[in-house]
């Protein structure tokens, strides 16, 4: 089933969103969920996937490097259990509102898992923005909720956000991404300045709301305890193929057609329509990925 997820707005909200580009929260879905996907995410690292299905990326794998950021993109395809977070109506609605979309579908999940210090500390994640990595799709503008596994600290490797940035000049993709020497260089050569950042210090089951064009990334862990969360990047439902050939999900592009298949880019919300059908029994186990016949996506 989907689980509960806590993201009401006031008026308040929208007001902090459009002026800082960010809202923090301290408590977004259950302990009791908390730790179900803890467990989720062990068993995505270790490569057991509960619907049969290999995450469209894998970028950690046991026996790598053990002091870098552990990353899986589209692991709610792997995962039920994820999907019924990260692909609930309440991210869509929530995104939807703050932006000014008729809609919300996911563009992709991260599953994410920073290690604590051991002979040096967990890696660091450059600061970057979000929406510099969506140039496959038309209204390219993403909105990303992020959830909190564990207590979150400034020691841990918090994610910080540049308060503002969304309104400044846009960015490509940063350089180096995973484990930079230095994960705060791109942000200062873009004109960034520490007295911008805001931690994200947020108890586990808590989290945040951002903006596409938002600067952030996170330090390394200088803790002893993992720091870890799941990511629901969203686009619009509006949202097309453009020209522009991204290596992993423009294999899910039709030749002689734009539209975003639901199956692969579920509307999680829309004022006017139901959520992608499939969503609701597949995060209930009812639906298995390989099943025919029991349910019905749009992809126009």
């Amino acid at each position: 089933m989907l689980q509960e997820v806590d993201l009401d707005l006031t008026a308040q909200d929208h007001e902090a969103f459009a002026n800082d580009g960010f809202l923090i929260r301290e408590r977004i879905i259950s302990d009791e969920t908390v730790a179900a996907l803890r467990d989720e995410m062990t068993a995505l690292f270790e490569g057991r996937y509960a619907s049969g299905l290999v995450p469209d990326e894998v970028n950690w794998k046991p026996g790598h490097d053990p002091h870098v950021t552990r990353q899986i993109c589209n692991g709610w395809k792997a995962s039920p259990a994820l999907a019924s977070v990260v692909l609930s109506p309440q991210v869509g609605h929530v995104v939807a509102a703050l932006n000014g979309w008729p809609g919300a579908r996911i563009a992709q999940d991260n599953v994410l898992w920073k290690p604590p210090a051991g002979t040096r500390p967990g890696g660091a994640l450059g600061m970057h923005q979000d929406s510099a990595y969506a140039g496959f799709a038309s209204h390219s503008l993403m909105s990303t909720v992020w959830i909190a596994l564990d207590d979150v600290t400034e020691a841990g490797g918090s994610m910080v956000f540049a308060r503002g940035s969304h309104r400044w000049p846009h960015h490509p993709p940063a350089q180096t991404f995973h484990d930079p020497v230095d994960y705060l260089a791109e942000f200062r050569a873009a004109g960034g300045s520490e007295q911008d950042l805001v931690p994200v210090v947020v108890p586990k089951g808590g989290g945040s709301i951002h903006h596409g064009w938002l600067w952030h990334g996170s330090g390394p862990n200088n803790g002893q305890s993992p720091r870890r969360s799941i990511v629901a990047h969203c686009l619009s439902s509006e949202a097309r193929f453009t020209d522009a050939v991204n290596p992993v999900y423009s294999r899910y592009k039709r030749l002689g057609s734009d539209a975003m298949d639901e199956a692969h880019f579920p509307v999680l919300w829309h004022r006017e329509r139901a959520p992608s059908p499939f969503i609701a029994p597949y995060a209930a186990g009812a639906l298995g990925w390989h099943a025919a016949g029991q349910s019905k996506t749009r992809s126009d």
